[in-house]
C-alpha cells in the first residue's frame, strides 16, 4: 500500500476490534531470544515491523512460523551475533536485540536504528544503562560493536530520564544476569509492564512493573511460554478522534480504556462522550469539536506523543485557538506543512510548540506521509475534509496499523488503499 484515497463528510458509526499492540509485541519477540523451548505469542498485529521482526529473528537462526494471529518462535539455536543492516535501519525496535542477543551470544554487532524521522532519538542511555551491568561498546565504520566479557550482572540504574526502550533494554539484561538490578527512574508505559508479564511467565523474578522503581532478581533460565498481546492503545486512541473528527460514533472493541485516561479527557473536552465497559470503548462525537486551548505530551500517564499529530489533526476543525507542546521528541511536527495545504491553520513557533487556530472547513489535496503517526493523522484529516484527499506514503502507516483502511470501511467512511 502506497497510496490511500479517502473522500471525506461521512461521520464513522458501526463497531471495529482494535489490534494487538504493537509497541508492546515487538520487545516481546525480542525477547524470546532469551527462552529455551517454543514461545506462543497470540493476538500479534500483521504490521510491518512484526515482519521485519520476524525476519529479524530468522536471520539469527530462531524458528519462527506465524498463523493468523499467532506467532510460534524457538530460539534454541541462535547461530550469529551480528543484525541485517537494511532492516535495523528501518526499524527503531530493533534496538531491544541489543541486550538479548548480548545476554545470548555475549556480543553483537548492529547498525544505529532507525525508524521514523520524528527528532534525535540518542541510544545512550541504552549504552551507559549496559555498561554498568557489565557491558562494553564502541563504534567501528559506522556500526555498534558490543561484548559482555564476564556476562551481565546486577546493578542500580538509575535514568536521568524517562525512556521505554532503556527501561526495556535493561529488563531484557536482567532477567538472567548475576544478581539483582534495581531500575530508578523507570518508564511505567503499559508496554513495560506487557514485557514483564511475558518474561514471568516464563520465570523470571520481576518486581514493581507500572512504577518507576523495577527490581529484578536474575534466575539462571526461562522457558518458552504463551502469551496474549494486550490491544494497542495508539490505534484505539487514533479511531477515537477520528470518530471525534467527523462526528460521529462507534463501538471499539477491546479498546484498553484503564490505558487511555489522557486520550479519553482530551476527547471530553472536544465534546464527545464516552463510555467504557468491559469489552471495550464507546464513543460518541458532538456535533462541533470544542476549543481545547492547551495540549501537551507527556510520558505515560499523560497523553501519548504518538497521538499528537492526529490530535492535532482533529484540533484543526475545533472552536478557538490553542497551543500544542511536544515535550517528548523535538521536530515532530512533520504534518503541519500538509495540513495547511488542506486549509488548516497551523503556525510552527518553535521544535517543540505550534499554534492551532480551527477552521471551519478542511479541503481534501494531494499529500504526502513520512512518518507512521504522522500518516494516520493525515488520514483522520482526510476524513473530515471536503472531497477527496490521496495520500501518498502509505508504507509508512503499515508499520503500526494493520489495516487501517479496513478498519475505517467498517465504520462507514471511503477510504481506498493502492
Amino acid at each position: 500500500m502506497d497510496s490511500i484515497s479517502v473522500y471525506g463528510g461521512i461521520p464513522l458509526q458501526g463497531r471495529v476490534r482494535i489490534q494487538g499492540s504493537k509497541n508492546a509485541v515487538l520487545p516481546i519477540l525480542a525477547a524470546t531470544l532469551l527462552t529455551q523451548g517454543e514461545s506462543v505469542i497470540y493476538n500479534c498485529p500483521r504490521i510491518s515491523d512484526v515482519f521485519c521482526m520476524q525476519q529479524l529473528l530468522k536471520c539469527l537462526g530462531c524458528t519462527v512460523k506465524m498463523r493468523s494471529d499467532c506467532v510460534i518462535i524457538d530460539a534454541g539455536r541462535v547461530e550469529c551475533g551480528s543484525l541485517p543492516t537494511e532492516a535495523v535501519r528501518g526499524m527503531r525496535s530493533s534496538l531491544c536485540l541489543l541486550s538479548t542477543l548480548l545476554v545470548r551470544n555475549g556480543e553483537i554487532q548492529m547498525e544505529y536504528p532507525g525508524g521514523c524521522v520524528i527528532g534525535a532519538r540518542p541510544i545512550d542511555l541504552h549504552l551507559k544503562a549496559l555498561e554498568t551491568m557489565g557491558a562494553v561498546f564502541w563504534e567501528e565504520c559506522g556500526m555498534i560493536h558490543g561484548k559482555v566479557p564476564k556476562g551481565f550482572h546486577g546493578a542500580r540504574i538509575c535514568f536521568p530520564k524517562v525512556s521505554v526502550g532503556a527501561t526495556e533494554n535493561v529488563i531484557l539484561a536482567a532477567v538472567l544476569a548475576e544478581g539483582t538490578t534495581c531500575i530508578e527512574g523507570a518508564a511505567k508505559e503499559p508496554e513495560v509492564v506487557a514485557l514483564c508479564e511475558y518474561l514471568s511467565l516464563c520465570g523470571a523474578r520481576i518486581e514493581g512493573a507500572g512504577t518507576d522503581c523495577i527490581i529484578i532478581h536474575g534466575v539462571k533460565c526461562l522457558c518458552g511460554t504463551s502469551y496474549r498481546i494486550p490491544a494497542d492503545r495508539i490505534v484505539a486512541g487514533t479511531y477515537v478522534f477520528a470518530v471525534v473528527a467527523t462526528g460521529g460514533s462507534a463501538f471499539l472493541e477491546e479498546a484498553p480504556c484503564k490505558h487511555m485516561k489522557a486520550v479519553l479527557d482530551l476527547a471530553e473536552a472536544m465534546g464527545a462522550f464516552y463510555q467504557c465497559c468491559e469489552e471495550g470503548l464507546y464513543i460518541q462525537a458532538s456535533k462541533s469539536i470544542q476549543r481545547v486551548e492547551y495540549l501537551k505530551t507527556d510520558i505515560y500517564p499523560g497523553f501519548p506523543t504518538d497521538l499528537q499529530s492526529v490530535a492535532l489533526a482533529t484540533m484543526a476543525r475545533m472552536q478557538g485557538e490553542g497551543l500544542v507542546v511536544e515535550q517528548i521528541f523535538e521536530n515532530r511536527f512533520h504534518v503541519a506543512e500538509p495540513l495547511r495545504k488542506m486549509g488548516a491553520d497551523v503556525t510552527i513557533m518553535d521544535a517543540t510548540h505550534l499554534w492551532v487556530r480551527g477552521v471551519p472547513v478542511l479541503h481534501g489535496a494531494s499529500i504526502e506521509a513520512k512518518e507512521l503517526r504522522g500518516g494516520a493523522a493525515l488520514v483522520v484529516a482526510g476524513l473530515c475534509a471536503q472531497g477527496r484527499t490521496e495520500i501518498t506514503g502509505g508504507r509508512y502507516i503499515l508499520r503500526g496499523y494493520e489495516n487501517i483502511c479496513r478498519d475505517l470501511r467498517e465504520l462507514g467512511a471511503r477510504v481506498i488503499s493502492v
